[in-house]
């Protein structure tokens, strides 16, 4: 890795800050996906991995069948490799989160090519793919409890840790599971319009890139998680410089999935960025304000929750004309760009809610 031959051999000492680090990282990934773009769509076409339409969906969606999927796979990879070159790899912290990365991107993988082999939506089963992303969880959480000195207390939104952090002990793993579980598929659920998902992305990892560095930075002495009254966790600086990958793969795709999309990032996008997500919050101690970063995606999965129970228990009666939420409102009339630039907008003001409330602590 780049950083440990420049900063601990050559002792260059502008890569010993994650600052330096963090835009390198951002600006290698931004490159790197906007260059492989091209060619790697082309790849896409040329193994005909295009995109299955919902045959239940809005009709609108039926000229999108046969765009390239999966470009997820250049998201990671391009996200990882700067990670590997600037973060530093002795930290359990970036291990943790990028197992999860990787981990449920596989899954998401396998999901895709299902679909692309059976020539139908439907992929891995729920049960398959819950069931291979609590193995990999369990497993990244080993190494997370085993490895550091990561404890299992909470810290909650607008209250200061000194005033309540419960310790809620082995309780902890299942919570944790859930965490990465249910932020890993509420993107996924999200991935429905051309850029919907990518962006509310982007804006997360930019959350937490300055949470994180927030929570492990001391510059000149002065600590940063004690002036903001948050969890301080030694060595969590070192995930900003993933997520400034992730900001950076994000913002390259985004340069052929805006609408119209050029490529779809696929499950083994959404679910494999969605885990690293709910695994960055879990490091810095964000479970609950996370619930506020990621409010778009908590409605999407809340709209499909509400819709099914509704289905159920209401005689065939649904809530909304189509779920996840933002078929419905396309199905109100939206145009989809519309749709689109609003959820982002959403984001953009939640992710502004979650940074306050340190203040208010």
């Amino acid at each position: 890795m780049l950083y440990w031959l420049l900063y601990e051999q050559l002792g260059v000492n502008l890569f010993r800050y994650p600052s330096s680090r963090m835009l390198l990282s951002a600006g290698m990934s931004l490159l790197l996906s906007i260059l492989l773009g091209p060619a790697f769509i082309r790849w896409l076409r040329v193994l005909k991995f295009g995109q299955e339409v919902r045959t239940d969906g809005p009709k609108t969606h039926e000229t999108k069948k046969g765009t390239p999927t999966m470009g997820g796979t250049l998201i990671i990879s391009t996200a990882m490799l700067p990670t590997l070159l600037w973060a530093d790899l002795r930290n359990t912290y970036v291990w943790f989160v990028s197992i999860i990365f990787v981990g449920y991107g596989l899954v998401g993988f396998l999901d895709d090519y299902l679909k692309i082999a059976l020539k139908n939506t439907k992929g891995l089963s729920g049960r398959k793919k819950l069931l291979g992303q609590a193995i990999i969880g369990l497993l990244a959480l080993f190494v997370l409890f085993h490895y550091s000195d990561y404890n299992t207390t909470l810290a909650l939104p607008f209250v200061k840790p000194t005033v309540f952090s419960p310790d809620i002990g082995w309780a902890y793993w299942p919570f944790a599971l859930f965490v990465l579980i249910a932020t890993s598929n509420s993107v996924n659920l999200t991935d429905g319009l051309d850029g919907l998902a990518i962006v509310p992305t982007v804006i997360s990892a930019a959350v937490f890139g300055a949470l994180s560095y927030a929570a492990g930075a001391v510059i000149s002495g002065f600590n940063v998680a004690a002036y903001l009254r948050i969890p301080p966790i030694v060595g969590a600086e070192e995930l900003s410089i993933l997520c400034a990958a992730i900001i950076g793969s994000g913002l390259g795709f985004l340069w052929y999935n805006a609408h119209p999309a050029e490529v779809f990032m696929g499950d083994v996008g959404a679910l494999g960025l969605g885990g690293a997500l709910g695994a960055v919050a879990i490091v810095t101690k964000n479970e609950f304000v996370s619930v506020i970063v990621h409010a778009v995606f908590v409605a999407e999965s809340v709209s499909v929750m509400l819709q099914v129970a509704s289905f159920k228990l209401r005689g065939g009666k649904r809530i909304f004309k189509m779920a996840p939420l933002h078929h419905h409102f396309e199905l109100s009339g939206w145009p989809e760009p519309k749709v689109i630039v609003r959820f982002w907008i959403v984001s953009a003001l939640m992710a502004m809610i979650a940074l306050a409330s340190l203040k208010l602590r």
